[in-house]
């Protein structure tokens, strides 16, 4: 074995051994992970998964706590104002932390000023999918579709103010029809409708509609990345179908800025041991996402990445939220 992986691999277990005693040392019984959307989708459970595996290696109980509301807002400004005390951790998508200041007007937080990173823990594609009473088997088809029921041409997304919500925005231009958003608390209650029939359109991720595109209960007909995803490499993708949309995203870790830096990149060392496990990487896959794992200064570079990619896109759009 790679002399430096056995020496890498004894460091996290150190690591994790002292966090283990400095949080067991703590009055708090639990530590939390706080995800600001609703339980059932793809984020749920990467959320569990990693308290469980948390749990294991620290000796220590995590817990997942679903702060829905406000498009994830409610969830982040609790872990804002939380104990930096190593006992809550913030999961959420990129998109909220980075995209969400700059599209509301009054978000209540600040990504860098009020959070420290933890590191960044899984990929994941957006696809567009439409309910099997449509009848919509293609791109082409739904353009028909939407022409001929403008009354209908309704499109659920997992909040407003999301990457869902701006690809929406750009395909609606891009093939000149007026499609109305329809915000949910998160993907697994959009694509619960869209089964149900009781919307024909969703634009939400790989992973929430991926169980139910293979089981049939309803048809994704096109994915938003540079290419073709690894979970549906049947499906094409918008640049396959003529439109010029590329989207993709992340979910991250964060905790409480005040929280000690040792403690943050021991928590750190601990993921990162974590999410390069097999197992991991197997049950992350089964749930749509790509596990990552970065240092936090990687995470914060890749959100002023995102900024710089997608700020023109909103300032063309100029949609600004009010609450």
């Amino acid at each position: 074995m790679d002399r430096r992986a056995v020496l890498a691999g004894g460091g996290a277990a150190l690591a994790g051994v002292g966090l283990a005693a400095r949080l067991q040392a703590q009055p708090r019984a639990l530590t939390r992970i706080v995800f600001p959307f609703a339980a059932g989708g793809s984020g749920d459970g990467l959320c569990r998964l990693l308290a469980e595996e948390l749990g294991a290696r620290l000796d220590r109980s995590f817990i997942v706590e679903n702060r829905t509301g406000a498009d994830g807002r409610i969830g982040i400004n609790a872990v804002r104002t939380a104990p930096a005390d190593g006992t809550v951790f913030l999961v959420t998508t990129g998109p909220t932390m980075w995209l969400m200041p700059l599209v509301h007007k009054a978000p209540g937080y600040d990504p860098i000023a009020d959070f420290r990173p933890v590191t960044q823990l899984a990929l994941f594609e957006f696809c567009l999918s439409v309910a099997n009473a449509t009848g919509i088997s293609s791109m082409a088809d739904f353009v028909a579709w939407v022409k001929a029921n403008p009354d209908r041409a309704t499109y659920a997304i997992p909040g407003v103010g999301t990457i869902p919500h701006f690809i929406g925005v750009r395909l609606a231009n891009a093939i000149g029809v007026d499609l109305r958003r329809l915000a949910y608390r998160g993907g697994a209650p959009a694509i619960s409708d869209l089964i149900g029939g009781q919307i024909p359109l969703s634009i939400g991720t790989v992973a929430d509609a991926l169980q139910q595109h293979r089981a049939g209960t309803i048809r994704t007909i096109a994915t938003t990345g540079g290419t073709r995803s690894q979970f549906m490499p049947e499906v094409p993708t918008l640049k396959d179908s003529g439109y010029d949309i590329v989207a993709d995203a992340w979910y991250g870790m964060w905790a409480p800025r005040a929280t000690p830096p040792d403690l943050v990149g021991e928590i750190a060392a601990a993921m990162l041991a974590i999410l390069a496990k097999p197992e991991v990487k197997r049950r992350l896959a089964a749930l749509g996402l790509i596990a990552t794992g970065t240092s936090g200064a990687r995470l914060s570079e890749i959100m002023a990445e995102q900024v710089a990619r997608w700020k023109p896109v909103l300032d063309e759009t100029g949609y600004r939220m009010e609450n």
